[in-house]
């Protein structure tokens, strides 16, 4: 044994310190990069969303959008013909494929649709 006793090995606990309430920001290089301030009120996030939405709704349509939302609408008739019509993996597939070549087109017109209707009722409220 060696010559410390026990009770000379046994560290004190340290208190516990308090946690820090922000993570740590910053890169190795030293930037630091701020992301949008937290808004003060409900009226401003209110109104910070409205702008958003406002924005999105007068961009125009793409086929990107469209194929998305058409991709989305055939994996769930997929998974539905599947799991709840007890179809087998190939009609499934087959009937899923066969639905995005219409959803596609279809999203697009319904979307171009709504895109002049908006733009046209906008334009009779700035005459």
């Amino acid at each position: 044994m060696s010559s410390k006793s026990a009770s000379a090995c046994a560290r004190p606990t340290p208190e516990v310190a308090q946690r820090r309430r922000r993570k740590h920001r910053g890169t190795q290089a030293g930037t630091v990069k701020r992301g949008r301030a937290r808004p003060r009120s409900r009226a401003e996030a209110r109104g910070s969303s409205e702008q958003r939405r406002q924005q999105r709704l007068n961009e125009p349509p793409t086929w990107r959008g469209a194929m998305m939302r058409g991709l989305i609408a055939a994996v769930s008739l997929f998974a539905l013909a599947t799991l709840l019509l007890s179809a087998s993996v190939g009609e499934s597939i087959g009937l899923a494929l066969f639905a995005a070549a219409i959803y596609v087109p279809a999203f697009h017109a319904v979307d171009t649709f709504a895109y002049r209707r908006r733009q046209r009722k906008r334009q009779e409220a700035s005459d």
